[in-house]
């Protein structure tokens, strides 16, 4: 006597080829590390690919992104800007900070600190560029935090510099706006919600363990925010952007989740 299976709208009747998964794996992942509706997105996505083939490129590219969009606002929901996040005691800091970057350490391109300026641009007010001593001389916050970084890695760094909500209240930011985007010296940029930027533990950093941020991690500014995984944290930034436009990231355009909040 064989047992009957009764079909479910959240299974599909046959295996998926595995080579849907093979040929996607690398977007698969990055919607899996979010880990925050992990069981959800894995039946929802095994459900919505069981009845493509592997010559369904598009449709399958559309739906995984359509899940990690989903996955976006579901977290941008849960996101409570009030709840601070874990701090650590000194002894526990790691000297220096990990490297990572799209390239190798020995490709960084120090940037000249005497000729640096940060551009604003978008919804803001007053655009003038500020130099390296005007943002050392700005309100100094200190915060010791995780950086957790997409590939499963991690370390304790302790971070200084003026609070983003500060600065951007400086040169009078439309802080109703809902993106604020970084562009960066070497190449990168990226960007967080509003809500994100104006964390209390959210900081333009200058300081790494109460030192000038040496040339491989970001000199002489970086994002350290305590709500987002690392590369949400773009090193070098030459430029800050207040916008209501989609802005992306370099990471983001290639299919990792934008909001990536912890």
């Amino acid at each position: 006597m064989t047992k009957s299976v009764s079909k479910s709208r959240f299974r599909p009747g046959a295996a998926p080829d595995a080579t849907i998964f093979q040929q996607h794996a690398p977007l698969l992942r990055e919607i899996e590390r979010r880990g925050l509706l992990r069981g959800s997105l894995s039946l929802g996505a095994l459900a919505m690919l069981g009845g493509c083939s592997p010559k369904d490129s598009d449709t399958i590219q559309a739906t995984l992104r359509a899940i990690s969009r989903f996955n976006d606002r579901v977290q941008a929901w849960l996101f409570d800007p009030t709840k601070l996040a874990p701090t650590y005691p000194e002894s526990m800091v790691v000297k220096p900070p990990r490297f990572n970057a799209f390239y190798e350490v020995g490709d960084v391109q120090p940037v000249d600190g005497t000729t640096w300026k940060l551009e604003l641009a978008g919804r803001i007010a007053e655009r003038q560029p500020w130099t390296v001593p005007q943002i050392m001389a700005l309100p100094e916050q200190e915060i010791i935090i995780r950086h957790i970084c997409v590939e499963g890695w991690d370390y304790i760094g302790q971070w200084s510099g003026v609070p983003l909500r500060l600065f951007l209240e400086r040169v009078g930011a439309d802080l109703s706006c809902r993106y604020v985007a970084f562009r960066c010296a070497d190449g990168y940029w990226g960007s967080i919600d509003m809500a994100s930027a104006l964390h209390p533990q959210t900081l333009l950093a200058t300081k790494y363990a109460r030192e000038a941020i040496a040339d491989p991690f970001g000199y002489p500014l970086r994002l350290r925010t305590a709500v987002k995984l690392g590369f949400k944290n773009p090193k070098w930034i030459t430029s800050i952007e207040v916008t209501n436009d989609y802005p992306g990231g370099y990471w983001e355009d290639r299919g990792f989740n934008w909001f990536s909040g912890l």
